[in-house]
């Protein structure tokens, strides 16, 4: 079977599909999306991405739109956030879980041994009044990691070239925020790489991953990449709506224990297990989202689970 867009992963470490959404699908989630972002901003929405923060634990208190705000609206399949049934349609639909299984290697499910977990969908805007820049990193590799041990974990976390989850950039508007190094994900960085400093703003052959509303990037967590997101005027409209995803790969117990704990880390800090357990985060929209979402919960709540990366 033909899998282009595994192909292009494993040689770049990403891949773009356009036109993943409809002009119609893109208009109706604008809005929903815009509505979370003024209820965070306002105060009404107690989980989000702060700026100067970039990686968890986040802050409980959103800093003022002088000093940039926030950068992110966490959770949108909690139970409690407005638009949440339109939110989950997106996440669990067909056209986006269709490249995921290709990218991790399955053949579509239609049983009750689902191979798929639900992990994270939030929400990445524009700060307010300032611009705003992520580190190079890459999301489970240390970057104190010797070319040694950062190869070590790239082949442990990537077998093949092929991840355990899916990791995605669904844009609303416009988006150029992510650059990202091609190639990067089966190697340890170069002298240059090692060297450059953590905002550095050119690295040989970096690329600006450019998106029109609808395409979506499917990215290999672990390409050495960073965020340049650009400030929006006070009170403005939105410049930036992206909806970051993840969906994973159920582990074998027996086979995968260690790459299923670093899975878990990297989910978990997050919050998700929080919430997710309860008889009201089920979705009522069909089987395989609460065969999705019991894999999450069997992953556990997340308590002592640490952080991937801090900062």
């Amino acid at each position: 079977m033909a899998t282009p867009h595994l192909d292009t992963l494993k040689r770049d470490g990403f891949v773009v599909v356009r036109n993943l959404l409809s002009p119609t699908e893109i208009a109706h989630y604008r809005t929903i999306a815009t509505e979370a972002t003024t209820k965070t901003r306002t105060g009404g929405w107690p989980h989000f991405r702060t700026v100067p923060k970039q990686f968890p634990p986040w802050p409980t208190t959103p800093p003022p739109a002088s000093e940039g705000g926030i950068w992110g609206v966490q959770h949108l399949l909690h139970p409690s956030m407005p638009g949440r049934e339109s939110f989950a349609r997106c996440y669990f639909s067909e056209p986006i879980l269709s490249v995921v299984e290709e990218l991790v290697g399955i053949k579509p499910s239609a049983g009750a041994d689902e191979p798929l977990v639900m992990e994270l969908f939030n929400l990445l805007v524009a700060p307010e009044t300032k611009d705003f820049e992520l580190r190079w990193h890459r999301d489970d590799v240390s970057e104190n990691a010797t070319a040694e041990e950062e190869l070590q974990q790239l082949e442990a976390k990537s077998p093949g070239g092929r991840q355990s989850h899916a990791q995605y950039n669904l844009a609303l508007c416009p988006d150029s925020s992510l650059i990202v190094v091609p190639g990067s994900h089966r190697r340890a960085r170069t002298d240059i790489e090692r060297n450059a400093a953590p905002y550095e703003p050119n690295l040989p052959n970096q690329l600006v991953v450019q998106l029109q509303p609808g395409d979506a990037v499917f990215y290999d967590s672990n390409i050495l990449h960073r965020g340049v997101y650009k400030g929006k005027a006070e009170g403005g409209e939105e410049s930036r709506l992206t909806l970051h995803g993840s969906v994973g790969l159920k582990a074998d117990d027996a086979v995968d224990a260690e790459r299923k704990k670093v899975r878990a880390t990297a989910v978990l800090q997050h919050g998700v297990g929080a919430w997710v357990h309860g008889d009201d985060a089920a979705f009522g929209i069909g089987e395989r989202p609460e065969r999705m979402r019991a894999n999450l919960v069997a992953m556990g709540t997340g308590e002592g689970v640490g952080f991937s990366l801090q900062g």
